[in-house]
């Protein structure tokens, strides 16, 4: 008797744990389609509440996004429609679950006036440290700037989401200080940031 409750312990367990993991892909998906398309109105339902409450709730914070993508200096694109997204192993800390998901994920910037290849070789320098690049490469003849680079997600299910997965984008800068102050050293620490 014992073993059978054991059983639908672990079945019952091992089938949620997947359920959510199956949720967190499709979700993924969604946040990445939304950057992908401009299409902000779903970020701002898929992130973390806490960040966009800090960044000045809903409207503010599409604002703040549209603002990062488009404006009088740049516009700025995502490359790779699908990309590979790499989960790490869904961790329960206090109380809370996380999952860190990583992916290639290069951007080009169109910039608005034509840029020296001084001036475009210091606004690609810039870019390499702000958008944590691997690479960055100034192309003069299209006025571009190719930005190589490794994504992460934070996936975080807590109260405050109903348990629901939202996420955190560490591509953005103040998303990323947020964070700093949300996520305290041992929650960082076990998620490798």
């Amino acid at each position: 008797m014992k073993v059978r409750m054991a059983t639908a312990l672990l079945f019952v367990s091992v089938n949620v744990f997947s359920q959510s993991l199956e949720s967190l892909k499709s979700l993924t998906k969604k946040i990445h389609d939304a950057n992908y398309t401009m299409d902000f109105e779903p970020l701002a339902d898929l992130t973390y509440p806490i960040i966009v409450e800090q960044l000045g709730g809903r409207s503010k914070f599409i604002e703040k996004v549209d603002a990062d993508y488009q404006n009088e200096q740049f516009r700025k694109r995502i490359q790779i429609e699908h990309p590979t997204f790499q989960y790490s192993d869904v961790k329960k800390i206090d109380g809370k679950m996380y999952c860190v998901i990583s992916y290639y994920n290069p951007i080009r910037y169109f910039i608005e006036q034509q840029l020296d290849e001084a001036s475009g070789a210091k606004m690609a320098a810039k870019l390499k440290i702000t958008e944590q690049a691997t690479q960055t490469i100034y192309e003069p003849k299209r006025n571009t700037i190719n930005v190589k680079r490794n994504s992460r997600l934070i996936a975080l299910s807590d109260e405050t989401t109903q348990n629901q997965w939202k996420f955190i984008n560490f591509d953005d800068a103040a998303q990323r200080e947020i964070a700093g102050e949300l996520l305290n050293e041992n929650i960082k620490k076990q998620l490798g940031l």
